[in-house]
């Protein structure tokens, strides 16, 4: 097929600092794959805004472009499962890692990697949830194996952040009485909205506590941040409760005894959204577009386009976003 032009924000490693600009690249560059996909929206996630400043544990090598969510129309197809002007989602496995992401108009990927836009969600609304709300989307249903809304109270620790703002709204639809974490004061009301039921702030979870197991007084939690609070966490568990775990930015360490484990039988479940299997993805993104398609999708996100990109990077590592931030790549 004929080459495209298009543009994309672009970071290169120059004399070992990271640059972004704006630049026209070329679809014949673009890696090998079954699938070209026209990008309509992308969205910010943590890990984007680390391979955008040259985490080489993210993105080894440079120039690239980041951007590990996608929702776009199909351009090309070699793979007779997709036709052109399919309307399709792409998340997680290396996209926007080391392999050419959504921060540029167009990607080309294996179609092991394409899922077809489930009925009763629009690419706009599949960007609000992405990455961040399909792995809560994960972590509820590893969750509700082992707690229901009746068991008591489930905890979201990094409440504001994407995972756990999606996964606050889940829970409460689905019924679950919802604790919130936060280090945001100034986001209560936001919080509330989103169906939490009771805010605690990060602090009383972060202080280490060296006590083996705390006072049972949770059924469950989706955990985002790791170290001190999730141990707190653990510790604080009513017997048989759970805890889903995806995410590292407070520590990747966990310092505590095996006692909650042992003697009140609780269970640690990691969540990978990126390797999740691809059986199981479009039957959970057709689950998020019905049944646990929440009320207030469209309160959960900020939308800006490609040239506010950089800005945008800079206050997700600095804890500045709150809730999903989409980018629309059609406004270039």
């Amino acid at each position: 097929m004929k080459d495209i032009k298009y543009k994309a924000f672009v970071v290169e490693e120059c004399d070992g600092k990271f640059v972004q600009t704006m630049q026209t690249l070329s679809t014949d560059n673009l890696p090998s794959g079954d699938v070209l996909v026209r990008v309509h929206y992308s969205s910010i996630n943590y890990k984007d805004a680390l391979s955008a400043t040259g985490n080489k544990g993210v993105t080894k090598s440079y120039p690239h472009t980041p951007g590990i969510d996608v929702a776009g129309v199909v351009e090309y197809s070699a793979d007779n499962k997709f036709q052109q002007g399919d309307e399709v989602i792409v998340t997680g496995y290396d996209l926007g890692m080391n392999t050419a992401g959504g921060f540029g108009q167009y990607i080309r990927v294996p179609s092991e990697w394409v899922v077809k836009l489930p009925k009763g969600l629009t690419m706009k609304e599949a960007m609000i949830i992405g990455t961040a709300g399909f792995t809560a989307g994960i972590s509820l249903l590893r969750l509700s194996q082992f707690v229901k809304p009746s068991d008591g109270k489930v905890v979201v620790t990094g409440a504001t952040g994407g995972v756990g703002s999606v996964a606050i709204s889940l829970l409460s639809k689905l019924g679950y009485q919802v604790v919130a974490v936060s280090g945001k004061e100034s986001e209560s009301e936001f919080l509330h909205k989103l169906g939490a039921t009771e805010i605690i702030s990060r602090v009383e979870f972060q202080t280490v506590d060296k006590r083996p197991m705390l006072s049972a007084r949770y059924a469950g939690a989706i955990d985002t941040v790791g170290g001190s609070i999730l141990e707190n966490v653990l510790k604080a568990l009513k017997p048989l409760g759970a805890v889903t775990t995806c995410g590292s930015v407070s520590s990747t360490q966990l310092n505590m005894t095996v006692f909650p484990f042992i003697l009140r039988g609780i269970s640690l479940i990691g969540i990978s959204a990126q390797n999740y299997p691809t059986a199981l993805r479009e039957p959970l993104w057709k689950k998020m577009a019905t049944d646990w398609k929440t009320n207030n999708l469209l309160e959960l996100y900020t939308e800006i386009s490609l040239t506010e990109l950089r800005d945008t990077l800079e206050n997700i590592l600095a804890g500045k976003l709150k809730g999903r931030t989409i980018v629309n790549m059609l406004d270039c």
